[in-house]
């Protein structure tokens, strides 16, 4: 009986798994009207279903991809270390080939995208909406597009479809190179995500390499740029 019922759990899972994507895929897509807004939802919706699929399927704390008392012991599992590090380096490398290529042009595009939802004037809000953004993509694109639908189709398509929905989401108007380089790189970024949450199993860590890239690269970008 419990396994009967446990099948079940996770039919609807995944049913609710699938129903998630499509809609986040959808709302994504609407990227491509110049005037519509409502793509940064997909990242609600998203929230919403990790939770919502974690109580249908009945998860249990040690097996739900988010989880604050094994972060130490997540954090040591082989490899997890090195890989948080490689977006902090990759968003400097971005920055720097970026501003050769398109002669600084790029970094006022990085910060003109994201002006609309950071307080650059404001440092203690800024610190706070750097943490909240990322923490919400970790649980939206890791948490459950990644991680819920790893259990149903190969890893690595999970992680190329995911990173390509949620760099899409990051689109922004501006020169065609410009933009094209800025999606290619936060799509190999969100790569580098996915490795790290496969690997430990946990968005608060993908979370922490997040916030830590996108810290990083803010300073970088205003105190060199």
């Amino acid at each position: 009986m419990k396994n009967q019922q446990m099948t079940g759990n996770n039919k609807k899972s995944a049913y609710l798994t699938l129903i998630g994507m499509v809609i986040m895929i959808l709302l994504t897509v609407t990227k491509v009207v110049p005037s519509s807004n409502i793509a940064g939802y997909a990242m609600f919706v998203g929230i919403a279903f990790f939770f919502m699929t974690e109580a249908v399927g009945k998860t249990r704390g040690s097996e739900s991809g988010l989880r604050f008392n094994t972060i130490a012991a997540d954090l040591k599992k082989p490899g997890v270390m090195i890989w948080m590090l490689l977006p902090c380096v990759s968003g400097i490398a971005t920055l720097v080939v970026g501003n050769l290529i398109f002669s600084g042009e790029f970094v006022a595009h990085v910060i003109g995208r994201t002006g609309s939802i950071l307080s650059f004037d404001k440092i203690v809000l800024l610190i706070g909406q750097v943490i909240i953004a990322a923490f919400g993509e970790e649980i939206a694109f890791r948490g459950f597009f990644f991680g819920k639908s790893s259990k149903l189709l190969p890893v690595w398509v999970c992680a190329v479809v995911s990173s390509a929905v949620f760099a899409a989401g990051h689109i922004a108007a501006g020169n065609t190179g410009i933009v094209a380089y800025d999606i290619a790189t936060i799509f190999i970024d969100s790569l580098i995500f996915s490795v790290i949450y496969h690997k430990s199993g946990n968005c608060v860590i993908s979370t922490l390499s997040h916030i830590l890239a996108n810290a990083i690269s803010l300073v970088t970008a205003f105190v060199f740029f």
